[in-house]
């Protein structure tokens, strides 16, 4: 059974993040390759075509793609001689209230402190330029924005915290080292945006999976993500000009 779940793993993480953590670190290798990282810019939500409803099209798509591996992980999870899968990671809609202020508190403790390493990583030269949104926007560019936001938050949590740390525990691994694991992984599939973003969302990884071990839930954990992602995309694309980023 054991290597079974082993083999699991690699192949989850192989379609999903682990596959992203490997293009990551490609990409800073690219980087480190062409000069300073304070020179270079990791961009994120770009266009995928000049024709509006194509990129419109393309956008939706490349976000219900993503979102294949996260139906995976609750299938093989759901395998599971153990309670149902939803309410096993905490991901159910039991306890809205709570989990919604536990989410806006956790997005607080992270996204604050994380603005303020951003602009040091910048200062350092240890973090590229991060472009959180297409330079043209259309009437649907918010709401693809938010969709991406939340597609990021529901990926990551479920398959980096929940999927993993629970099958981590299975093969009889200390707290500490799954809640290592998983901030690591959280922290390599940023690489491409430089070593500081790594280190704050491998600390991020460090919170969120502490949490999860806590609290059994990770709801919040989706909700907190999609705070931060949709701040900083819908943010970018709204103020940047007027803050002077771009």
């Amino acid at each position: 059974m054991t290597r079974r779940l082993r083999a699991e793993v690699w192949i989850v993480l192989g379609l999903s993040l682990g596959q992203s953590a490997v293009y990551a670190v490609v990409s800073l290798i690219r980087k480190l390759s062409q000069g300073p990282l304070r020179d270079s810019t990791a961009t994120l939500n770009q266009s995928r075509d000049e024709v509006p409803w194509l990129d419109l099209t393309y956008q939706l798509l490349s976000i219900g793609f993503a979102l294949v591996p996260v139906a995976l992980v609750l299938y093989l999870l759901s395998l599971d001689e153990a309670p149902p899968v939803l309410k096993r990671l905490g991901l159910d809609g039991s306890r809205p209230l709570r989990d919604t202020l536990a989410g806006a508190g956790l997005a607080a403790v992270i996204g604050i402190p994380g603005l303020g390493l951003y602009f040091a990583g910048r200062e350092l030269g240890i973090t590229a330029e991060i472009v959180t949104s297409p330079e043209k926007l259309y009437w649907w560019s918010v709401l693809v924005l938010i969709l991406s936001a939340i597609q990021n938050a529901v990926l990551e949590e479920v398959i980096v915290v929940g999927y993993l740390m629970t099958r981590l525990k299975q093969f009889g691994w200390g707290l500490p080292a799954a809640i290592a694991a998983s901030a690591v992984l959280r922290g390599s599939y940023h690489l491409y945006q430089g070593f500081g973003p790594f280190l704050g969302n491998a600390v991020m990884g460090v919170v969120f999976a502490w949490w999860f071990h806590r609290t059994g839930r990770v709801m919040p954990l989706v909700i907190a993500h999609t705070i931060l992602d949709v701040v900083a995309f819908v943010g970018y694309a709204l103020w940047a000009d007027q803050l002077g980023l771009r």
